[in-house]
Formats: C-alpha cells, structure tokens, sequence
C-alpha cells in the first residue's frame, strides 16, 4: 500500500468561522426551497469528497423532497492547484431524466471541473441543472462558468476544513482556515 507523503502544514487565520459557515448554509438553502419549491422535488448531486459536509447541511436547510447521489472527480492529480485534466473516478447511479438538478461542490476556483460536470450532467437529459458551491476563487477563474449559488468569496489561498483537505487531512474542521504549505 503506498503512504500519501504529507506536506509541512501551517494552520493560519480562520476565514469564516463556523457560525457564519452555518447561518450562510441556513441562507442558502432557503433560496434553493424558494427556487425549486414549485416543481416539487430536486435531486442533489454532490461531487465527493470535498462537498460532503456542505452538502448534508444544506440538504438539512432544503425543505422540498430531494433525492442525493455522489460523483467523483479528479483534477489536481498530486498537486494542489488543478492542472485541468477532469477525470470521471465515480459517476451517479440514478437516472436523471428529466429531473430537476443542483450540482454541488466545495470549491470553484479554475472552473474545470464544474464546466466538465455540468455538461456531464446535461447529458444525461435532466430538465436543468443549476450549482451551488462554497467557495469562490473567482481570480484563479480559467473557464467561463458562473455558479448560480455562491456561499462565500475568498482571495486565492489555500484552504481547508469544513470538508476542504490538504493530503486528506483538516476535513473534520468546523471552520475554513488558510494554510500556508512548506
């Protein structure tokens, strides 16, 4: 089995606390009920493993009926900043066909990845597909695509917590902070 060689890790200020993480996703996820509200259900695609925690608090603040399912993707290889190339490693396993979807991630900063799911998804024949993240990175911003749902603009650092990793360590934070690498 081979060890994932961890990097030297500074923990640095916290960017949004958990409080506001929490009363942001209260925020959101009434602005998605308003949204979807009228058609009666949604289904839910987040992209793992980044989006999980966001994810299930947000699904907690939707009150129409919602059905969930997982992809998962890779873009950033070994690296920490994505070279571009989006690999499929999980597709959905429920039919889309003509549903209404909300795509959700962690973290839009190149937009590689969100503009290689959205299409993904889109053919897959669903009604419409909208997106949701937490983070935007606009500045890092390489393909053309605008979320319809931002939780919280940040300057271009690294961060983790609040489901954001660094070698898969700092998920499990309940907060969002900036790292400095060594």
């Amino acid at each position: 089995m081979a060890t994932i060689e961890q990097p030297n890790i500074t923990l640095e200020e916290i960017l949004l606390t958990e409080d506001q993480i929490r009363r942001r996703v209260a925020e959101l996820g009434e602005e998605v009920t308003r949204k979807f509200e009228p058609h009666g259900r949604l289904v839910v695609i987040g992209v793992l493993k980044g989006s999980v925690v966001f994810m299930v608090d947000l699904l907690r603040r939707i009150t129409i009926p919602c059905t969930f399912d997982f992809v998962h993707t890779t873009s950033y290889g070994t690296e920490t900043t994505s070279v571009g190339d989006v690999q499929l490693i999980k597709d959905i396993t429920m039919s889309l066909e003509g549903e209404r979807v909300l795509l959700v991630d962690d973290i839009l900063d190149t937009g590689y990845t969100l503009s290689y799911l959205v299409k993904h998804i889109q053919s897959k024949g669903p009604k419409s597909v909208h997106t949701c993240v937490l983070l935007d990175k606009s500045s890092r911003r390489q393909v053309d695509i605008a979320p319809d749902w931002i939780g919280f603009s940040i300057p271009d650092t690294f961060v983790v917590g609040y489901g954001l990793d660094c070698a898969e360590l700092y998920r499990d934070l309940p907060h969002v902070v900036g790292v400095r690498l060594e």
